[in-house]
Formats: structure tokens, sequence, C-alpha cells
């Protein structure tokens, strides 16, 4: 065998430069400053994973499924209160109230010039002035969505405006003073409509998201 060895050769194994892309180790075994700077960076990119800054998606892709999914929430927000309105407006108005659950819920038609819930009734073009200002807002806070819960909130509030601001435009006393057909009336509080609870839902919503520290495009931030 040792003649064997003698004859063939032992080949050579490069022991100084042992594994291919070990880090190399100085005297004392301890790794060189060079060694160690990759693991650094790694360091920092996880801080900026647990401050929400590496981990949010920004690709094309995301903000378009982020809007696709805004405005479908908006839409179906919005054609719900629109087709409610007019089952309400054909069939219920000028009828007695349908009680629902006795006296706790009931569905009585009105009409009202206010804001939601029946406030502000001298103020009308001033909240239709607001609602066309909260749709252009949403619009522009669109380009840089990138956050799912931004977009189902916002989505609501779209929804919501829309449908009261188009009965402002298309109702009557007239264009932009139109009133707004309200018929959920709950015992003990103001009549309203499914714009309404759009609305509401949406902006509740935005206060958590925002009391959670995330924004529209997916930051979070961490007092």
């Amino acid at each position: 065998m040792a003649e064997a060895e003698r004859i063939i050769g032992t080949p050579d194994i490069p022991e100084a430069e042992g594994h291919e892309g070990a880090e190399p180790e100085q005297a004392d075994g301890k790794v060189s400053p060079e060694a160690a700077e990759p693991a650094g960076q790694d360091a920092g990119d996880a801080g900026d994973a647990e401050n929400g800054e590496a981990t949010v998606d920004r690709s094309p892709g995301t903000r378009r499924r982020r809007i696709i999914l805004l405005f479908s929430v908006a839409v179906l927000a919005y054609l719900l209160d629109l087709g409610s309105k007019m089952l309400v407006v054909a069939k219920l108005e000028h009828q007695e109230p349908i009680e629902i659950f006795g006296d706790w819920l009931r569905f009585d038609a009105i009409r009202n010039a206010g804001a939601a819930f029946g406030l502000g009734e001298a103020f009308t073009i001033i909240f239709t002035i607001i609602a066309a200002t909260v749709i252009v807002v949403i619009a522009r806070l669109a380009r840089k969505l990138y956050s799912l819960p931004w977009a189902i909130a916002l989505g609501l509030l779209l929804g919501g405006a829309l449908g009261n601001l188009t009965d402002r435009i298309f109702r009557s006393p007239g264009v932009f003073e139109g009133a707004v057909v309200d018929f959920i009336a709950p015992a003990h509080f103001a009549v309203f409509n499914l714009a309404d609870s759009a609305i509401v839902c949406g902006g509740i919503l935005i206060v958590l998201l925002s009391f959670k520290g995330l924004d529209p495009d997916g930051t979070v931030h961490k007092d």
C-alpha cells in the first residue's frame, strides 16, 4: 500500500486555504474585522426590519393590487348604498316604518339635508364640498398606497363619500343641495344610511391604524 502511494503520489490538500469561501482567521482564532463586517450589515438590516422599513414590499405590482382593492371596496360600498336607497325610495318612502327588532331597530325613510346622522342641515353645500375634497385626497393617497388595511379603510371612505355625494348632486331640491336618503333608525339614535356606516367604519379603522403607527405606504413607526 505504501509502495502504491509512493508511485501514484498523494494529492495536495491546501490546508491553508481551507474550505472554499471560508473566512480568514487570525493566529489567536478570532475572525478578522473584514470578515466580521457582513455580520454587522445583517444586524443593521434586522434592525430596519424591526422598525418596519425593510419588510415593506414597494413593488409596482403590490401598489397596483392595493389600488385595485381600494376601488373594489369603494365600488362595493357605493353599490350597496345606492341599491338600498333606490329600494327605500321605491318601497318605503311615504309609508309606515318597518320594525326590524321591535323598538330597537326600524327602517324609516327620511330625507336629510345635513351631514351624517342628520347633523348640520343648514350647511348642505359645505358638506358637498367636503365630500368632494375627501375623494380627491383619497385619490392622491392611492399613489403611495402599499398597506392592505389602509386600502380597505380608504375604500370604505371613498365608497361612502361617493354614495352621499350622489344624493347631493342628483336628488331634490337641486344640484349640490340634494337631501340624502336615510333609513336605518336605531332606538335613541339618529337615522343614517349605508354610506354613513361605511364612512364611520373607515374612519375608525384609520384611527386604529394611526394609533398602531402604520402609514399608507406600509411603514410602521414605533414610539
